[in-house]
């Protein structure tokens, strides 16, 4: 049974429509990647799987049952938003949240105590929500996301805010929550997350799919068709007729190889040109290279 699945699901508002014939499996245990450019219908699509708004047309199903107001309590929400009350104290407006999901206010204050440890946040736990830093008010929203242990968890840029300090901590927890069987729907910009955490992947672009499926099967599926090259000297050879497009960065360079280019005559080209290289590497394209293949001229 998949843990979440959307069968054409559509969402206009007027004239405008936000969301269109939308199809997406997510399977029990695994981290899918959400994504999109700005305004493809991403948090439009997140807003109906939560019931907070109904589709139009299409079937949303939460671990089999078609989704309802109930469903809610089988999923975790956070939301790009800080919705959050600021005038709160942070464990009570934890325990408060954890109790809404129906957990005891014992069982959610022990329960809180323990994720403000776990964060470091428990010195701050008796102040007001409103005087902790935009980091650690992501970290105490993340906490009454996942304080009630739902099976399916929905984080719409959860590392909005946090240092890489403790973007990292967040990834090893979902990952930890991963591998105690939670289901993950991550909605982020942040390419590099996605290409170390998910497991599979869904685009969506102006409302629509655009790629879905395997992450590791979509990126082998590209074939090897990006040079990483690291050099000193002239960068003259980066213009050869074999290289499709260039993304420069400090110490060197990717590039894209058009369809049957030879890389050995890119190497042959730097040499010639005296370009000292300490780094030449055939890569499959980066999820940013995809990302942007696919939406740019949609």
């Amino acid at each position: 049974m998949d843990a979440l699945s959307l069968e054409n699901v559509t969402k206009s508002y007027d004239s405008v429509t936000a969301v269109d014939s939308v199809n997406l499996r997510v399977r029990q245990g695994a981290i899918l990647g959400l994504l999109g450019p700005n305004g493809a219908g991403k948090t439009t699509t997140i807003r109906m799987v939560m019931h907070i708004l109904v589709p139009d047309s299409g079937a949303i199903r939460v671990l089999g049952q078609p989704v309802s107001d109930d469903s809610r309590d089988s999923i975790g929400y956070l939301p790009e938003e800080r919705g959050l009350y600021p005038r709160m104290e942070v464990r009570r407006l934890i325990v408060f949240l954890g109790a809404l999901h129906g957990l005891s206010e014992a069982e959610a204050d022990r329960r809180a105590r323990e994720w403000l440890d776990r964060f470091e946040l428990s010195e701050w736990s008796e102040k007001k929500l409103a005087d902790l830093s935009k980091g650690m008010q992501q970290k105490v929203q993340f906490i009454c996301s996942v304080l009630h242990r739902p099976p399916i968890v929905i984080l719409d840029e959860p590392f909005s805010g946090l240092d890489p300090v403790n973007a990292t901590v967040v990834k090893d927890i979902m990952l930890e929550m991963r591998d105690q069987g939670s289901t993950i729907v991550l909605s982020t910009h942040r390419m590099e997350q996605v290409e170390k955490m998910c497991d599979s992947i869904c685009l969506i672009n102006k409302g629509r799919n655009v790629l879905d499926g395997d992450l590791r099967a979509i990126k082998q599926s590209y074939g090897k068709n990006t040079l990483h090259i690291e050099y000193t000297g002239g960068d003259g050879f980066l213009s050869h007729p074999c290289v499709a497009s260039i993304n420069r960065f400090g110490s060197g360079a990717e590039a894209k190889l058009k369809p049957g280019a030879d890389p050995q005559e890119i190497l042959r080209a730097a040499v010639q040109s005296g370009a000292q290289i300490t780094r030449f590497e055939l890569l499959e394209p980066s999820l940013s290279d995809i990302f942007i293949e696919k939406t740019a001229h949609a």
